[in-house]
């Protein structure tokens, strides 16, 4: 088959580079000029440049409706379309114009977890598993029948970039295998329609998704460091109005009272911090601390720190 290819940073890379190792004919890419954007910036594997290395026309869009891309599209004559880490919709024009359509690869079990940054969404959110969906674009994000879909478990310790790599490397045999299919015509019958009843749809993360809010149960907050990790932005508060990114916490043993951020009592090798909506309580763990970062890059343990408990992390300067 004669494929065209849509994507950005390490997913769309991977993307191509299975497709440029497959037994199928890349006619064209089209991939975002590179972002300032912080998430942008993490797993940036240039899809031009390994396009261009092979010698693939590649026409670099922050949307895809210009008449030119179009023109373009269809002098490539593509059977298909391959979609993975494309950042805006694609019209019907676009996604409509291949006989076999266009295939997206969507780095979130679907239905649910549509939309940006599936996985520290599901992570924060305490799911079980994550993993990668290839599917049928249509006119809704995210929202097509479903080819080929994998999973790997979230570990108790795992990070968003543990989860990273563990995902995008189900990315190569994920569009080996739903490539086949379509050629061979064995597709027929295997596409399953999602459940729109247990969609869910995320925003892109911005620097206020990674705030904490003391009143977060700890168990979450935890999760939040993980889903936070390098080279990710890190979890951040303010100590005497001074920022700290929190790189590694666990949730308590013991349960301690008082007011969310309260700077409380070392436990093993960090420092508790009163955390959750019943704090008042005592009924509740607290977060401990374990590592911090300043915003000079220095990193402490936060035993050394914290050398005095009291004083209150807080949400603002």
């Amino acid at each position: 088959m004669r494929v065209a290819m849509f994507g950005y940073q390490t997913w769309g890379h991977r993307t191509l580079q299975a497709l440029l190792d497959s037994d199928h004919e890349v006619a064209l890419v089209v991939t975002h000029p590179k972002s300032d954007h912080a998430y942008e910036k993490i797993w940036d594997d240039s899809v031009a440049e390994l396009a261009a290395k092979h010698d693939v026309p590649v026409l670099l869009r922050n949307r895809p409706d210009d008449p030119e891309l179009l023109d373009a599209l269809r002098a490539a004559r593509p059977d298909l379309i391959v979609a993975n880490n494309w950042r805006t919709w694609l019209p019907p024009e676009v996604f409509d114009l291949p006989p076999h359509g266009t295939l997206n690869i969507h780095d979130s079990l679907l239905p649910s977890y549509a939309g940006f940054s599936p996985i520290i969404w599901a992570l924060l959110n305490g799911e079980e598993r994550v993993g990668v969906t290839a599917h049928r674009m249509n006119g809704e994000l995210d929202a097509g029948d479903i080819l080929v879909q994998r999973a790997v478990p979230v570990g108790p310790a795992d990070t968003a970039t543990d989860l990273f790599h563990r995902t995008v490397d189900l990315i190569a045999p994920i569009v080996r295998e739903s490539l086949d299919l379509i050629a061979t015509g064995r597709d027929a019958g295997r596409w399953l329609p999602q459940d729109r009843g247990r969609a869910s749809f995320f925003h892109k993360r911005s620097e206020e998704d990674s705030r904490i809010d003391w009143t977060w149960p700890a168990e979450r907050l935890e999760r939040l460091v993980r889903a936070q990790s390098d080279p990710y932005p890190n979890a951040y508060t303010f100590h005497r109005g001074k920022r700290l990114r929190i790189t590694s916490a666990a949730v308590s043993e013991g349960r301690y009272g008082g007011t969310p951020g309260r700077i409380f009592i070392r436990e093993g090798d960090g420092v508790v911090i009163v955390a959750g909506p019943e704090a008042h309580t005592g009924r509740c763990p607290g977060l401990a601390v374990r590592r911090l970062r300043t915003e000079d890059g220095t990193e402490y343990a936060a035993t050394d720190y914290f050398r005095t408990m009291g004083g209150y992390l807080t949400a603002r300067p």
